[in-house]
């Protein structure tokens, strides 16, 4: 009796608990800067990076805010928008693409928001 007692108190808590979907950190590049959500440069070497990308190949591979991003081709689809200037002075954030995945995250947390 005690166990069946226990499984639903469980169940009221999970389900009393509210849903949070998890959402991944997909991204659209657009063409125009005032279109994009951040503006973001590609530094040369991983310690002038504010965030570590690792690109991954398929949507539910992405993490939330982690650095592992997915590129989506349309814009509806994007959670962020970002646009890749020329100059690190015009840029928002600076990113270093790393080759494997446990490499990504944030170097710089101050500039964590960004991604939010």
């Amino acid at each position: 009796m005690k166990a069946v007692v226990r499984i639903l108190i469980l169940i009221a808590i999970a389900m009393a608990l509210p849903c949070q979907k998890a959402s991944a950190q997909k991204v659209c590049s657009v063409q125009y800067p005032n279109q994009a959500d951040v503006k973001v440069y590609v530094v040369k070497y991983e310690n002038q990076a504010d965030l570590k990308v690792y690109k991954v190949k398929y949507e539910n591979q992405a993490g939330k805010n982690d650095g592992r991003w997915f590129f989506v081709n349309y814009v509806n689809q994007a959670r962020k928008k970002v646009y890749f200037v020329d100059y690190e002075n015009q840029a928002d954030l600076k990113v270093f693409f790393v080759k494997y995945e446990n490499q990504a995250g944030w170097r710089n947390k101050a500039e964590q928001h960004l991604m939010y």
